[in-house]
């Protein structure tokens, strides 16, 4: 990774569309990086991995259904600091 001090960079708004695949701009602490975009065409998750990502898939719908429900919601016990709906994926996957 890159460190780049180019005014052109300075001002660019970092979201998570990327429009080109070459290179990804990031910001950490103040300072501007640039870093090849991740090539993940070769690698095949392990079965423990994909069963995990299930997982955190089911703690996602549960806690949409959560939030989609406002006697649900009003009832929940967020933890502090947290919203509903990340706090639903906290419990789920502490389960």
């Amino acid at each position: 990774m890159a460190e780049t001090n180019n005014p052109l960079f300075a001002g660019v708004v970092l979201n998570k569309h990327v429009s080109n695949k070459k290179f990804v701009i990031k910001k950490r602490k103040g300072k501007t990086f640039l870093s090849k975009y991740p090539d993940m065409t070769n690698v095949k998750p392990s079965p423990l991995q994909l069963e995990e990502k299930s997982r955190f898939a089911r703690a996602v719908k549960y806690a949409q259904e959560i939030v989609k429900d406002p006697v649900r919601k009003a009832a929940y016990k967020a933890h502090p600091g947290y919203s509903v709906y990340h706090s639903a994926i906290k419990d789920y996957m502490q389960q």
